[in-house]
């Protein structure tokens, strides 16, 4: 009874393991290639998994309760039988393991002349999408739950997904619209492009350019050399670059912008605001908490409209603006070195400008003083430059 009983156990495993539904096959000449196209079904699953060794992914949600799949495997072959044998090499399998559709495609060798396309539609309302292929583009959309996408190179797209999405590509650009929840996003060294996030953004790229628009929560983007866009952050802003340039809209929160040799340009920002670069400009505009704003070499525009912790403008050659609002209260101590021929000039009587050295040697100009009654201190400093203090309008 034993024995019996185990064997039976075995049996319903395997059967387990096997195709629901049945599987159509034709194979067709397209141009110089041929083309194997398989086509089936797996009845209602609450989950998806796409793997491939090579080939691109798409999967695509809709009303329908079912998985739908076709499969093209193309080949470029002189003959047909030729064709058969190659196509052959290349297996794809469909089954259902409990409450999950599997899909996968497994080369048997190594392929010269050869493609495939798994072209996958399923439920919206899938729990999780899995799609892994080892070197095409995966494309996913319109899908309720979690979705996990992993390509050894190819470009990646994700559109109108509600839960968490989690992107990795070794080198191809990832474009993401309309998304719900936490993005986590990853290329060796493509461009990152976000439209429409109400969630956390993570996004990280070897090399390439990243852009985010309209982000309603914190936005953490990282690229190792690309320049960096970011139209609207809902909360904390974290940008940085190994040297590209850095242009942000509104802000909520907090913002650090940090670039190795770029220019830095902020609309404005809410909350308190870190600017630094090796080289280029900084423009950061509708200060309402104060910032900290530090190059190597460019020039520095800032407008206070409110300032409630002390803040720094600061570089070594390049001229410094300060627009001051009417209802800013700050102290304000500013410091122009070895001024040969350069001056501060300010647009407000209470700020007292003095200066030092002879006549042969170098001159060096300083301000301070309070505006509405003080408040935190701003420092600016630079050298061989000009300073303005003027009121914002």
């Amino acid at each position: 009874m034993k024995r019996t009983s185990k064997l039976a156990i075995a049996a319903l495993a395997v059967l387990a393991t096997l195709p629901l539904s049945a599987q159509t096959s034709r194979i067709y000449r397209e141009g110089n290639a041929w083309v194997e196209e398989l086509s089936g079904a797996l009845p209602a699953p609450t989950a998806l998994r796409v793997r491939t060794d090579m080939g691109g992914i798409s999967v695509q949600g809709g009303a329908q309760k079912d998985v739908t799949y076709t499969v093209r495997k193309r080949v470029y072959s002189s003959t047909e039988e030729a064709a058969r044998r190659e196509l052959a090499d290349f297996r794809v399998t469909a089954v259902k393991r409990g409450d999950v559709a599997v899909l996968e495609g497994n080369a048997e060798r190594h392929f010269r002349r050869f493609s495939a396309e798994f072209q996958v539609q399923g439920p919206r309302d899938l729990q999780e999408v899995k799609a892994e292929t080892g070197g095409g583009g995966i494309s996913v959309g319109q899908i309720a739950g979690r979705v996990d996408l992993d390509s050894g190179g190819g470009s990646v797209r994700v559109n109108d997904v509600a839960g968490p999405v989690s992107a990795e590509t070794g080198g191809g650009s990832v474009e993401v619209a309309n998304s719900s929840n936490l993005l986590d996003l990853h290329t060796g060294g493509g461009a990152i492009r976000i439209t429409g996030s109400k969630g956390k953004v993570n996004a990280t790229s070897g090399g390439g350019s990243i852009s985010v628009g309209g982000a309603s929560d914190a936005v953490t983007v990282e690229t190792g050399g690309g320049s960096v866009h970011v139209q609207q952050c809902g909360a904390e802003l974290r940008v940085e670059t190994g040297g590209g340039s850095i242009d942000v809209g509104d802000v909520s929160g907090r913002a650090s912008l940090e670039t190795g040799g770029g220019s830095i340009r902020l609309s404005s920002a809410r909350g308190p605001v870190t600017a630094s670069t090796g080289g280029g400009s900084i423009a950061l505009y509708k200060l309402m908490q104060g910032a900290r704003a530090e190059t190597g070499a460019g020039a520095i525009t800032a407008e206070f409209l409110g300032i409630n912790s002390d803040s720094l403008l600061q570089t070594s050659v390049g001229d410094i603006i300060v627009y001051i609002g009417p209802q800013a209260k700050l102290t304000v101590r500013a410091t122009l070195d070895m001024a040969n021929g350069h001056q501060i000039r300010s647009e407000f009587p209470e700020l007292a400008i003095r200066s030092e050295g002879g006549e042969w040697g170098p001159r060096n100009y300083y301000l301070e003083g309070t505006i509405n009654g003080g408040g935190p201190v701003l420092r600016v400093r630079t050298m061989s430059s000009n300073v303005e203090f003027r009121r914002a309008k």
